[in-house]
């Protein structure tokens, strides 16, 4: 639970000039407003002890919560505008935490800005992918995908620590790798199948009753194990690390997310939201109001939306930015430093005005990196372009341009819809392009002119979007009181995704979508992974159902000959969902009735 010490974040401009009122006034000031389509983010931080032993407490039934209960110390803490690091206050940034002494700021040395285009001297990409090259020749199933992150070590290192903290509560718990499996098929179920009330799934009413989950586990039992799921050993946490609890889940799931990562040019980081869901607090937020409570988690993803990295924010007082930068800025440099680990090539990062500074641009050249991404003007160290009301008065298409001499940074203005700044390390004016423009007053398509920057960040800024787009299709709607329980749920969605877009990367003749991938593995986890110890309590397992279903059967091989199901001569192929060897020959025969 977040306590009255956590951060809180909201992105109203207005709220900039609240000094000291309280969270709760502020949300009925944001409830009574006309928002219009707008949609106002509010982020939450752990509590400053999370790594104490209580907060892995349960508070609460989280059966029937929507994501809008808020705690009461939170409502009723105040608000404060959060020091960006810089000695810059940040408009739209606001912070639940202990206001700060701002920093002096660093002198820096005034840059030349000379009229000209951008002449960058990156070199042109031309690394390859060996590592993707093999998985396309594996045919990995859905299964085997989602297993290069949840693998055989990441399945042990969470059942090793559940039964640690089962121990240290005198619990005997003995949980095992094929139970954790069943588990995961349940979380992975509850995305696309969702019950007011998780043991409906375990409900004899025939409204209900869903078979393959109470088939593959005991309500009980799984209330148990999912009451004790653990990341961490409590007696080795880091006291200064608000997400110690699941930090060894963070570093295991970026390695792995990391490891098997199209290797590519165009990378995008920006920020997403994983949804908390409080239960105690006087406050509710009424549904259907574009406003968001949850964490916010710092995200670099290809331009297809595959997670390469994340990091839950922690603000300021717990994240110290560096080089001169915001908190922001410098979670771009660690983006970059961890896609170095690959190898140091001339990737090209895309982020909004959230993230960029000419500064920053200048650390990234310096790496060998290029950038490219919106600004704010403060942030443009005193670029003379075209006062913004100027350029309004021109036709649309118009821009102003100006280039640091010193370090070939450039920064452009451009008039569309509305003024934009836009900065980059590595792309220029030239060639200038046409865009369409849709005419509200003249009813009709007419075309601008739209410099090379901008029509490639339009282009390739989209990947955190898109990840967001493909989790909030199908989460994990099944949640626990813990405050790390809603993020779990994330990871397990993100691993979801990153597996997806490697199948539509690596299965070229075979795709599906990702209803149908996700359905694939819980079945294959719930079936495979059974209890088949108490078939007196459990009701019988139908093979006729799942057999002719046509969801998610492949065909994957096998170390040991069995006999084929069907013609019953010696195979070294099965149905990896059926469990049964079925020669390729076989294979459709099999699961037609």
């Amino acid at each position: 639970m977040a306590s009255s010490s956590s951060g809180l974040s909201t992105g109203r401009s207005t709220s900039s000039k609240l000094k000291s009122v309280k969270l709760l006034e502020v949300l009925n000031a944001l409830e009574e407003e006309e928002s219009g389509h707008s949609r106002e983010e509010i982020f939450i931080a752990p509590p400053k002890n999370a790594a104490g032993d209580f907060t892995d407490e349960d508070s609460g039934d989280e059966d029937g919560q929507r994501g809008t209960h808020v705690p009461g110390n939170v409502l009723h803490a105040f608000v404060v505008p959060e020091d960006s690091g810089t000695g810059e206050e940040e408009e739209d940034d606001l912070q639940l935490q202990p206001a700060t002494k701002k920093r002096k700021a660093v002198v820096e040395p005034q840059r030349i800005w000379t009229k000209r285009d951008i002449r960058p001297d990156f070199s042109s990409w031309t690394a390859t992918d060996p590592h993707m090259e093999d998985l396309k020749s594996q045919e990995l199933s859905p299964v085997g995908l989602f297993e290069l992150f949840f693998d055989e070590g990441m399945i042990n290192f969470i059942v090793n620590e559940t039964n640690r903290y089962a121990r240290q509560k005198n619990v005997n718990l003995g949980l095992t790798a094929q139970e954790l499996k069943c588990v995961l098929g349940i979380l992975i179920l509850s995305g696309y199948i969702s019950y007011p009330r998780r043991r409906m799934f375990w409900e004899t009413s025939p409204d209900s009753h869903h078979h393959l989950v109470a088939d593959a586990i005991r309500r009980d039992r799984f209330e148990l194990i999912f009451s004790y799921l653990h990341f961490a050993d409590n007696n080795e946490l880091d006291e200064s690390d608000r997400f110690a609890k699941v930090r060894p889940l963070i570093v295991r799931m970026n390695y792995n997310f990391r490891k098997h990562a199209p290797l590519e040019e165009f990378y995008s980081f920006g920020e997403s939201m994983c949804e908390y869901f409080g239960y105690r607090g006087s406050k509710q937020l009424p549904a259907g109001k574009p406003v968001r409570l949850g964490y916010k988690i710092w995200c670099g993803t290809t331009s297809r939306g595959y997670l390469v990295w994340f990091e839950p924010s922690q603000g300021t007082l717990f994240t110290k930015p560096d080089r001169g930068l915001d908190l922001g800025g410098s979670m771009v440099v660690k983006f970059v430093d961890a896609l170095q680990t690959r190898g140091c090539l001339p990737y090209h990062i895309f982020f909004d005005k959230v993230f960029t500074s000419v500064k920053l641009m200048s650390i990234l050249r310096k790496k060998g990196v290029k950038a490219t991404g919106t600004v704010r003007e403060y942030r443009t160290e005193h670029c003379p372009l075209k006062d913004p009301k100027e350029l309004k008065k021109m036709k649309r298409g118009s821009f102003d341009y100006k280039v640091d001499e010193s370090e070939e940074i450039i920064v452009c203005r451009w008039h569309d819809s509305s003024v934009v700044n836009i900065c980059s390390n590595a792309v220029g004016i030239e060639p200038v392009g046409l865009t369409s423009h849709h005419s509200g007053a003249a009813k009709m398509q007419t075309q601008v002119h739209q410099p090379s920057l901008l029509r490639l960040y339009q282009e390739k800024v989209g990947g955190v979007g898109r990840m967001d787009q493909n989790i909030a299709k199908y989460k994990v709607k099944i949640r626990g009181m813990k405050w790390y329980s809603s993020f779990i749920g994330y990871v397990i969605d993100a691993a979801l995704n990153n597996a997806w877009q490697l199948h539509r990367i690596c299965c070229h003749d075979a795709q599906v979508d990702l209803l149908a991938f996700r359905r694939y593995v819980a079945c294959v986890y719930l079936e495979s992974n059974a209890d088949t110890s108490s078939q007196g309590r459990r009701s019988r397992r139908l093979e006729t159902e799942s057999r002719f279903d046509m969801i998610g059967h492949w065909i994957i091989h096998q170390d040991k000959r069995t006999r084929c199901a069907l013609c019953h001569s010696q195979t070294n192929t099965r149905c990896e969902k059926c469990q049964k060897g079925v020669h390729a020959k076989c294979f459709r025969a099999y699961h037609i009735r």
